[in-house]
């Protein structure tokens, strides 16, 4: 039995020296070492043996066992090193070549400006509120003093999703919202998409994107409002921003006004960007309408508010020189990436 065991040494080692790739590795490690190898058969033949050879040839099983497994070991290890070096070889990376440009985006014009006039907004005090852009026609059109009948609802007719659901038209009905579910004083600002069925020209959008205003306490009066708005645009437009208020009609708001600030690329002295006239027509605001107070529970004897509201495509062209709003929304990246 010696000289089997023997034999077995020797053929395993030639065979594990003489080995190429790990695959065949493996199958003399199972060949010698395996429940049903070479080495093992050995082992169970033990039980013939007289019990003086027994401990003798179990001892030099378990030699020859110790040192085929550390020679498959030291076998294995150099196949992973040919392998990582195979690998480094194929797969390697030439540091001196010039890196991919990676091109980073940029927060969009309208974006820009609407987060800047939060920003402003909120250092004065404000809330930002949110509503749906799928709303309620009562809440788009009625609680804000325009009914059915009102020629002015012809004007601000929207994309009607049923009967009673529109696409809003302005961000008002967030401020009847909250009107019903919060007590005075109230200061907010509303910004978000609307919708109007305009045609698409260089100032006009069915979709757009506007930013209102809305102030609700005791004993606020139309210097607040002006106070406000000229703060609004000098930290907006620059601090050199002049701001005049035109009278105009809106339903929800008595008395109501248009407000115009001096041309920010010519001082208000005349140029292209506002015709000649040297102010640019901003945004409507005005006194909130008593009834418009009645219809969202309070009480108009009692408090008094403000509401103004503008659109953000226009802020945006006044602050970049945008002469027409279609660049806003054609993602143009050659536009865009101004920025």
């Amino acid at each position: 039995m010696k000289e089997q065991i023997a034999n077995i040494k020797k053929n395993s080692i030639k065979e594990i020296e003489n080995c190429i790739e790990e695959k065949q590795l493996n199958e003399l490690r199972v060949k010698y070492l395996g429940k049903k190898g070479e080495l093992t058969a050995v082992l169970r033949g033990l039980g013939n043996l007289t019990a003086e050879e027994r401990p003798l040839i179990g001892s030099l099983v378990n030699e020859v066992r110790d040192e085929l497994e550390e020679l498959i070991m030291k076998k294995g290890r150099e196949f992973k090193k040919q392998e990582l070096k195979k690998k480094l070889e194929n797969e390697s990376i030439d540091v001196t070549e010039p890196s991919k440009k990676i091109k980073l985006g940029s927060v969009h014009p309208i974006t820009q400006t609407i987060n800047e006039v939060e920003e402003i907004f909120l250092g004065m005090g404000y809330q930002i509120a949110d509503g749906p852009e799928v709303e309620k026609a009562i809440y788009n059109f009625d609680k804000l003093n325009t009914p059915p009948d009102h020629p002015a609802r012809d004007l601000q007719d929207t994309f009607y999703v049923t009967e009673d659901l529109v696409l809003r038209s302005q961000t008002s009905p967030v401020q009847a919202r909250v009107m019903e579910n919060q007590k005075p004083p109230i200061k907010i600002i509303c910004p978000g998409a609307v919708y109007r069925s305009d045609s698409i020209d260089a100032t006009h959008s069915p979709v757009f994107h506007q930013v209102e205003g809305l102030v609700v306490d005791k004993n606020i009066a139309m210097t607040d409002l002006k106070g406000t708005l000229e703060m609004f645009a000098k930290k907006c437009l620059g601090e050199k921003t002049k701001i005049r208020f035109r009278p105009h009609h809106f339903p929800f708001t008595e008395p109501s006004a248009e407000v115009d600030v001096s041309c920010f690329v010519c001082d208000g002295k005349g140029c292209r960007v506002c015709k000649g006239e040297g102010w640019i027509e901003l945004l409507g605001c005005g006194m909130v309408h008593p009834n418009v107070l009645s219809n969202c529970g309070i009480d108009p004897e009692v408090y008094s508010g403000f509401a103004f509201g503008f659109g953000v495509e226009r802020i945006a062209m006044a602050k970049f020189g945008i002469e027409d709003m279609r660049l806003l929304f054609e993602n143009d990246i050659r536009f865009l990436k101004q920025f």
